[in-house]
């Protein structure tokens, strides 16, 4: 399955992605704010496009001017779920691609397949303290916040982190697009 805004295509990850896959997660400031340490090869993001980004409902963000990877996105399951309707937003951008918008439009896409074509009652999403970048890509999007977990174990990265829940439910995704549509 594969997804068009403006400005991206939303696909399923391919090996064939390694490259461009490493150009932007040896970035020091990529990886650890998303849960994961920096890559040092392109063998290492092809082992991790082989084992994590294949997964079901995660795609590569190629931004279509450049045809180029920039990115992952998706929904997975979430251990703050409260039932089977509800998944958890992923997301990451290399940093040269930062503060472009490409992350809002990339996840406004995944929202809208997660509430109209996967029928999910709720997202949930979360930022390690201090990402300010995720915190305002949420904000945007209309997720509310749910509370903090001080002692959240990033497990690749081998820390306890704190991290900021947000959630967002059907019911306010729509008021939120309504409202943005009528602020337009």
């Amino acid at each position: 399955m594969c997804f068009e805004t403006e400005r991206l295509r939303l696909r399923p990850f391919k090996e064939t992605d390694a490259k461009d896959c490493f150009c932007y997660a040896k970035d020091p400031r990529v990886g650890p704010m998303a849960g994961w340490k920096p890559h040092k090869s392109i063998e290492e993001s092809l082992e991790t496009i082989k084992n994590v980004l294949m997964a079901p409902e995660n795609y590569a963000v190629v931004l279509k001017a450049e045809n180029k990877v920039i990115g992952s996105i998706g929904l997975k399951k979430s251990e703050f779920a409260k039932g089977e309707d509800e998944l958890e937003l992923g997301f990451c951008i290399g940093a040269k691609y930062w503060g472009q918008g490409y992350a809002t439009e990339a996840a406004k896409e995944i929202l809208r397949h997660g509430f109209e074509d996967l029928h999910l009652s709720g997202v949930w999403c979360v930022f390690f303290e201090g990402n300010i970048r995720s915190k305002r890509v949420q904000e945007k999007l209309g997720f509310k916040f749910k509370g903090i977990k001080e002692d959240y174990f990033a497990e690749q990265l081998g820390e306890t982190k704190k991290v900021i829940i947000n959630y967002l439910n059907r019911e306010d995704r729509e008021k939120y697009e309504i409202q943005k549509d009528h602020n337009a």
